[in-house]
């Protein structure tokens, strides 16, 4: 199977294609991909949503393409349609910037790109009808495919050296170390399969050369007592981690998948300081529960029942959870005293970053499904990260 098909959405440079209405994003996304992957239309409005497609790109590999809508659009449904983009900035790690068409509006998108900090290339489409492309533009022309190599090398010059080279692990497993993996196979854990968490962190432990012993919280024991000395890291599902903590050994090293997650996606420091507004929390307080995917939550799910009740058990009934999963983050945080956000496995690190800069902004701690679990059972200073 093709690189595109298997390779995760966090884990693939997402692009997205700005532009005014009927400039050519959607040809360029279709020059860009080498198949039509966009409706294209001389009618100016064709794009109403953010149309996303994973694709492969020669010199820069797995990436998502997001065609938007135009950012110009007057129709009665235009302001829904450019919050769509606005939405789209939040993960994109480039974006293409189609010039030419409406430039006071092109002018203060390319302010906004630059206020995100947000790398950017300027583009000409419709090349074939003798437009002037500036010195700091790459011009195309979609309609003879033509200048799809020269965009693509532009975009790769773009893309940061080390893109996609985080360690998941950050140094916590060496070779020939024994990792043991408690993963409770309970209601939550999909019937036949991993999730995607504890695949990751299978497979990045054996590109380190170290030895992944996979169990359960109820075999955990057995499993201590088969190996000589201590296991070099243990790696459980936060859900169990006071459970875990207590069988391990004194002296061994502990982080939970979630944990691991929020180093690798998030800002791991700014988790574990806004951790401390949990302990601040009094009846009548309102926490955000940030879920990256959307589920059917069931009777043991981790973040819309177990984070709560540990909550309300230890700071008393009366504070108030509202949940939001997916793309739905709200954009006014002021209401919440703590935002916890989940592993984000399903998201890509700017994203994730985006609205640690958003809480940051709005003076609203944000943590981590997992660093909340160890604090509320009083372990936080036990873990590694």
């Amino acid at each position: 199977m093709e690189r595109y098909q298997t390779t995760d959405a966090g884990h693939r440079l997402h692009i997205v294609i700005l532009g005014a209405c009927n400039s050519g994003k959607s040809s360029v996304a279709n020059l860009l991909t080498g198949e039509s992957t966009s409706l294209v239309s001389d009618v100016a409005g064709t794009t109403t949503d953010a149309v996303s497609r994973a694709v492969e790109l020669p010199g820069i590999g797995a990436a998502v393409i997001t065609d938007t809508a135009g950012f110009d659009d007057d129709t009665e449904l235009g302001a829904s349609r450019i919050q769509l983009t606005e939405r789209s900035l939040e993960r994109a790690d480039v974006a293409l910037l189609l010039i030419g068409e409406n430039k006071e509006v092109e002018t203060r998108w390319q302010l906004r790109l630059k206020e995100r900090k947000l790398p950017m290339v300027r583009v000409v489409n419709k090349c074939d009808l003798g437009r002037d492309v500036p010195e700091d533009a790459i011009g195309v022309s979609a309609l003879r495919k033509e200048g799809r190599a020269r965009l693509n090398e532009a975009i790769a010059s773009l893309i940061p050296a080390d893109f996609g080279e985080a360690d998941l692990l950050r140094g916590l497993v060496h070779r020939g170390d024994n990792v043991i993996l408690v993963m409770p196979q309970d209601s939550q854990a999909p019937k036949g399969r991993l999730i995607m968490p504890q695949v990751q962190t299978i497979r990045a432990i054996l590109d380190k050369g170290g030895n992944a012993l996979c169990t359960t919280p109820e075999e955990l024991p057995g499993i201590l007592a088969s190996i000589n000395g201590l296991p070099d890291l243990v790696i459980t599902d936060s859900q169990v981690f006071r459970r875990v903590s207590e069988v391990i050994p004194e002296g061994c090293r502990l982080t939970s998948f979630s944990v691991l997650m929020a180093a690798y996606k998030g800002d791991i420091d700014y988790f574990v300081e806004s951790s401390e507004a949990i302990g601040t929390l009094r009846p009548g307080d309102r926490i955000l529960i940030a879920e990256a995917c959307a589920h059917a939550p069931g009777s043991e799910d981790i973040g819309r029942v177990k984070i709560p009740a540990l909550i309300n058990k230890q700071y008393g009934p009366g504070i108030e959870v509202d949940i939001k999963s997916g793309r739905d983050f709200p954009k006014d945080l002021a209401p919440y005293r703590v935002v916890i956000h989940c592993g984000a496995c399903m998201f890509n690190r700017r994203l994730v970053l985006s609205r640690v800069e958003e809480a940051r902004r709005q003076g609203v701690p944000m943590t981590n499904y997992g660093i909340a679990i160890a604090r509320l059972t009083g372990i936080l200073g036990k873990i590694v990260y």
